[in-house]
């Protein structure tokens, strides 16, 4: 009975999901958890900035989109890109329209969460990236989507290339509320 008891409570508290709590005073129903190669990394989802981006993040979690996609393009010094669900390198979208801009004055600072786009301001979908520094030549040029608050030391050990050879992927992603 005990052996049993040390072997279930390995299980527990080696997964993820179970072993790490959330930051006190989240918003879950505005929280993506992003379980990776490297470890958990949450991220505050701001809805008072980029509604429609935030949705869409959500939705794509919500549909399972997410799971095992890589970092396709980890630049050090400035940021890690994933969320190309579609073909994972980071020439794909959802099945989802382009979302308009939304632009704001909030600062490309390490840990905020950008949408990924093409030269075109209205076309971010479902591509996402992490600053892992100051990148304060995207504002106003990008949509500050959310914001990492636990885990940038899980985002700093991410395999760094472009494109990554062997990248880290997401393993899985889901809506923090959702979390049994």
């Amino acid at each position: 009975m005990i052996r049993l008891f040390a072997v279930l409570a390995a299980i527990v508290f080696a997964t993820p999901a179970l072993s790490q709590a959330l930051p006190a005073g989240l918003d879950k129903a505005n929280a993506i958890v992003i379980d990776t190669t490297k470890g958990r990394v949450i991220v505050k989802l701001r809805t008072d900035l980029a509604p429609q981006h935030a949705e869409r993040i959500k939705q794509l979690a919500r549909d399972g989109y997410y799971n095992n996609v890589p970092f396709h393009r980890v630049i050090e010094g400035f940021m890690a890109q994933t969320g190309d669900g579609q073909r994972f390198n980071g020439t794909g979208g959802s099945k989802y329209p382009n979302l308009p801009a939304e632009f704001s004055n909030v600062p490309f600072k390490r840990g905020i969460v950008g949408m990924a786009r093409s030269s075109e301001p209205n076309s971010a979908n479902s591509q996402f990236f992490i600053t892992y520094a100051d990148a304060s030549f995207l504002n106003g040029k990008y949509t500050v989507v959310g914001e990492v608050v636990s885990g940038m030391d899980v985002v700093d050990k991410i395999k760094r290339g472009e494109p990554v050879q062997d990248p880290d992927k997401m393993v899985k992603v889901q809506v923090a509320s959702d979390i049994k």
